[in-house]
């Protein structure tokens, strides 16, 4: 039998810093949601990763890959098949949501732990909308909302912990506009303001950095050439995993 679990990517709609803690992590306050993005793992009898369709940011089939990282989290082995179709490293929580994937197929519920792997695995694995604090471990459900949106996703990946660091350098600036992390990413990758410049011209809205970047984003939907609109996926991720 394999089993079959959807990992849908994550928006983040808006992202403040509020500060970080003695040990390096930094403290959000954030509005995610789940969007109709999903990466897919195929779960049989075995120990082992396949992955398939890796855009943007490399992403080995390694012991430090987070599915891999996920099983140990939870002590299973598993031959996993990973189709990615969230590009990595472009602020949409790819690879948090395929470790989440793991820690909803293995029944495992622990956001204070999950948060070891990643701040945003916690959100993943419960999905829907949620207000997100702490380092990502304290979950608020927020009613669903339905709301289209509209990404461009660069050729590359930005790599969360150097927007973060690059955060840090420039003295934790907040901004205006709903993500403190956008000056940071534009420091780590200039050339995103050139998508961003593109997006805005294509739609006429003001477009949002999503996460760490590189993925700008804006509200309604706006088909066009290198433009991807996806919706809020509906709240709750039951009824990802099946069996076949």
């Amino acid at each position: 039998m394999v089993d079959v679990v959807l990992a849908p990517a994550k928006l983040t709609v808006s992202l403040r810093i509020t500060g970080v803690r003695d040990d390096g992590y930094h403290l959000i306050d954030a509005e995610m949601v789940s969007i109709d993005l999903a990466d897919e793992l195929q779960f049989a009898e075995g120990d082992g990763l396949e992955v398939v369709g890796a855009t943007g940011l490399a992403v080995p089939a390694d012991d430090d890959n987070l599915v891999r990282r996920a099983l140990r989290l939870v002590d299973r082995t598993a031959q996993v098949a990973l189709t990615k179709r969230i590009p990595a490293g472009a602020g949409l929580g790819g690879g948090s949501a395929d470790a989440a994937a793991v820690l909803r197929w293995a029944g495992f519920d622990d956001p204070v732990r999950a948060a070891r792997l990643g701040a945003d695995v916690p959100f993943c694995v419960r999905g829907g909308r949620a207000r997100v604090t702490g380092i990502g471990e304290v979950l608020e459900p927020l009613p669903h909302v339905d709301r289209t949106f509209t990404l461009v996703t660069p050729p590359f990946g930005c790599a969360t912990p150097a927007v973060y660091r690059a955060w840090d350098d420039l003295g934790g600036p907040s901004v205006d506009g709903p993500n403190d992390l956008e000056a940071a990413a534009l420091v780590v990758a200039p050339e995103l303001a050139g998508w961003r410049d593109r997006l805005a011209e294509a739609t006429g809205q003001v477009p949002v950095l999503a996460g760490s970047g590189s993925t700008w984003f804006v509200d309604g939907a706006f088909p066009g050439a290198g433009l991807v609109v996806h919706a809020v996926a509906e709240a709750g991720l039951e009824g990802l995993g099946t069996s076949l």
